[in-house]
């Protein structure tokens, strides 16, 4: 059984989505759409811009889900999910795909949720980062006895989990997961502590925008961040969306329940190939691959 996952931030890269947008003319209307709702030309600085323009979070977000409904919609009838996930922000495509919501309004919540962590970022010191080779179960006993805000933010596969918090915080944190064995304790490029405490004022932001926007029945279980769990009910998903900005991504634990519950083959949809490579960790019999296009 083939299931679709869609990646999150960090799957961008410069002239992104220009080559869909070269062979399929019917994607100006989706592009012409997008500018509309967020106010600035997205197709420019997904097909020219630099590598430093594509990593605003107010930037990436938008540019990331756009690029992955344009190979949903490049795949039109063909695309039939069973099950579908996405990475953090990739919920936001899965939600497109399992016909939740609209592209324009799952971008105008994508945009609300990108400026709101951008804001969060700005008014916080924090940072994140990869501890490798490391129990999970080590990593959030050190983050709970570190005296400071320091979670585990991204449970992506075996052996690796990303931090979250204040940067003084998570910088004490990889010392003592250096010490108790970790292989490496790698501070990230990011702007701030995604999916932690510090992204409460976004959680507020984000709230408001998803209770006013139309949700549908998915036309297929999604597999959410928060939980790791097939939903249905338009509530829960609702619930699940707001609680993601401050909950850790449990990605594994998804794959895993995906897996148990009858995948055998996942396809990623969007830029690059982050989540195959994620998932043959966490399962080396799944079947993994992109689209054909």
């Amino acid at each position: 059984m083939k299931s679709y996952v869609f990646p999150g931030q960090g799957s961008q890269f410069p002239g992104m989505c220009n080559d869909l947008y070269q062979k399929h003319t019917f994607l100006k209307e989706m592009f012409n759409n997008a500018e509309d709702i967020l106010g600035f030309n997205i197709a420019k600085i997904m097909f020219d811009g630099t590598k430093e323009d594509l990593t605003q979070t107010k930037v990436t977000q938008p540019a990331i889900f756009i690029h992955s409904i344009a190979i949903l919609k490049v795949l039109g009838d063909s695309f039939k999910p069973n099950k579908v996930a996405g990475h953090s922000l990739g919920e936001f495509s899965a939600l497109v795909a399992s016909d939740v919501l609209s592209f324009e309004d799952g971008l105008k919540l994508v945009s609300v949720r990108a400026k709101a962590m951008q804001k969060a970022c700005e008014n916080s010191e924090g940072t994140m980062a990869a501890i490798l080779a490391l129990d999970n179960e080590i990593i959030e006993s050190v983050c709970k006895n570190i005296n400071g805000t320091v979670v585990a933010a991204n449970y992506n596969c075996p052996g690796q989990v990303v931090i979250s918090g204040e940067k003084r915080a998570v910088k004490q944190a990889c010392e003592i997961l250096t010490e108790k064995g970790a292989r490496r304790a790698l501070i990230l490029p990011v702007g701030g502590a995604f999916h932690s405490e510090l992204m409460i004022e976004a959680k507020k932001e984000l709230s408001n925008a998803i209770y006013e926007t139309e949700f549908n029945k998915p036309t297929c279980p999604i597999y959410q961040n928060v939980n790791g769990i097939g939903e249905i009910s338009v509530n829960r998903i609702k619930e699940n969306l707001i609680s993601q900005l401050t909950s850790p991504v449990r990605w594994t634990q998804s794959i895993n329940q995906m897996i148990n519950d009858g995948t055998s083959e996942f396809i990623e949809v969007g830029p690059g190939k982050v989540l195959q490579g994620l998932i043959k960790k966490i399962n080396r019999e799944a079947l993994v691959s992109a689209p054909l296009l």
